[in-house]
Order: structure tokens, then C-alpha cells, then sequence
């Protein structure tokens, strides 16, 4: 089995994919730890080998490993796990092997970050003409990737969590609030943690619509909208921009990002 690791700034999400000799590529299971650059590969190795023990899953099945960071302090030891516990050199996305194999049509190619990569490579070879990704994670990012599969470019916002953060932690009197879609169609408050959910929430939305109508008419061509991330879900609910959710983007991505370099 392949496993993928992606390392985002809160999180860090491992994979475990079935080869396609096994029947096509599937995520078989998956695990999620906070993202600390201080852990050791022997920290993420006591961690990881037992959730794989309670999953059943023998640590020589895993026979390629590799790894997407937009967290650089990681990825040494991440390797140190891949290959004092795995025996394996790990492949790292946007290098060597794993080069992206995609044109990145930007002022400063080296500075886009793995995880918008990936996202691009992913949805490129899972939906048809120019794209645009829209990942919520601990920053909003929006990319644009032309029917080519050519990286061209985007926007990033303040997560909403980041977004509600900063509003709680620079005022004296706002509570700490949730993110859910507020109850009812009002969007006049009526209390102050309603407000608080109206404006950050609605707020939001009117964000991502009022970017992506100005990003499609500058594609000046069609362009098919994809969420992924923790809250895409939520959002998908109450707006009708994106075409389509998927949940395992960047993942994905690393996953084609391995099989190529394995041919």
C-alpha cells in the first residue's frame, strides 16, 4: 500500500491507499494528528504503528510512502519515520521522482505551496476544462488551473476560522462562537452571537461568490468550481458555486504524484 502524508499547517493527514493491482486506488484508512515540527520520527512512529495495529494492518504492506508539507521543519522527520520504521525512502512532492509534471504559470513557481499543487494535479485528472479549486484549510485559497492542467494562479484569504479568531481575540466583550450556518433566513441579528455567526458566516459566503464571479470572467471561458477542505461541506449547503465537493483533494493528488514516479 502507498502512504500519503499531508502536512498543513493545523494538520497533519495520513493515508493508506490500496495499490491499483489491488483493484484501483481507494483510501483504505486514514488518521489526522496536530501539526507540531518539533515531533520526532519516533513520536509519529509510536503514534502511527499502533493506529495501523488497531486497523489491522501490517507494517510491511506499506511498500511506497510520500509526503506533501507546506511545512518545511517536517519533513525531516517525517522521513526519519519513513525510513528508520518503514525502510523505504520517501518520495516528496515537487521533488525529484514526484517532480509536479504540471506548468506552474506564476511569477515565482518555487513559492506555490504543495498543497495548492496537489490540489491542482487532482482535480485536473478528475474534472474536465478550466477549474477553479477552492481549498479551506487554515487559509481560504482559490486556483485557478486551465483545461491543460497548467497552474495559473489565485487568491488567498484568512480561514473563517482565523477570520473569527481575530475578531474574538481583539475585542473586549465578543464570546467565542462556533462556525455553523446561522439559524433562519434574517440576516439582522438579534443578539450578539447571532451577529457575530451572520457576519462571519454570510460574510464568508459573499467572499467566495463575489471572488469566483470575478475569477470566472477573467478565465473568460466556462470554469467548473471544486471545494475541498474541512468546511466545504458546510458551505456546499448554502450557496450554490461549486459544482463539486471532494473531500480528498490533496490526497488524491499525492497518490497520482506516486503512481507516476513508480512507472
Amino acid at each position: 500500500m502507498l502512504l500519503a502524508v499531508d502536512v498543513g499547517n493545523t494538520n497533519v493527514v495520513f493515508a493508506l491507499f490500496s495499490t491499483p493491482e489491488e483493484g484501483g486506488r481507494e483510501i483504505r484508512a486514514r488518521w489526522r494528528i496536530a501539526t507540531d515540527p518539533r515531533r520526532t520520527g519516533d513520536e509519529y512512529a509510536v503514534w502511527l504503528l499502533q493506529l495501523m495495529k488497531i486497523e489491522g494492518i501490517a507494517r510491511d504492506s506499506i511498500t511506497q510512502i510520500i509526503f506533501g508539507s507546506v511545512v518545511p521543519r517536517a519533513v525531516h522527520n517525517l522521513t526519519v519515520l519513513a525510513e528508520k520504521y518503514f525502510g523505504l525512502e520517501p518520495l516528496i512532492a515537487g521533488e525529484g521522482a514526484a517532480e509536479w509534471g504540471i506548468a506552474i504559470d506564476v511569477d515565482e513557481p518555487r513559492s506555490l505551496g504543495a498543497d495548492r499543487a496537489l490540489n491542482a494535479i487532482a482535480a485536473h485528472a478528475r474534472y474536465p476544462g478550466d477549474l477553479i479549486v477552492v481549498d479551506f484549510g487554515t487559509a481560504t485559497t482559490f486556483d485557478a488551473v486551465d483545461f491543460n492542467g497548467a497552474y495559473k494562479g489565485g487568491i488567498i484569504a484568512p480561514g473563517i476560522n482565523l477570520s473569527l479568531d481575530a475578531l474574538v481575540g481583539n475585542t473586549a466583550k465578543l464570546p467565542r462562537i462556533a462556525i455553523e450556518a446561522p439559524r433562519g433566513a434574517s440576516v439582522i441579528g438579534t443578539n450578539t452571537e447571532d451577529q457575530m455567526l451572520i457576519g462571519v458566516f454570510w460574510g464568508y459566503v459573499a467572499m467566495m461568490e463575489g471572488l469566483i464571479a470575478r475569477m470566472r470572467e477573467e478565465v473568460g471561458r466556462p470554469a467548473n468550481v471544486v471545494a475541498t477542505g474541512g468546511l466545504a461541506i458546510l458551505f456546499d449547503e448554502h450557496t450554490r458555486i461549486f459544482d463539486a465537493v471532494d473531500a480528498d483533494l490533496t490526497l488524491e493528488g499525492l497518490a497520482i504524484l506516486a503512481e507516476r514516479a513508480a512507472r
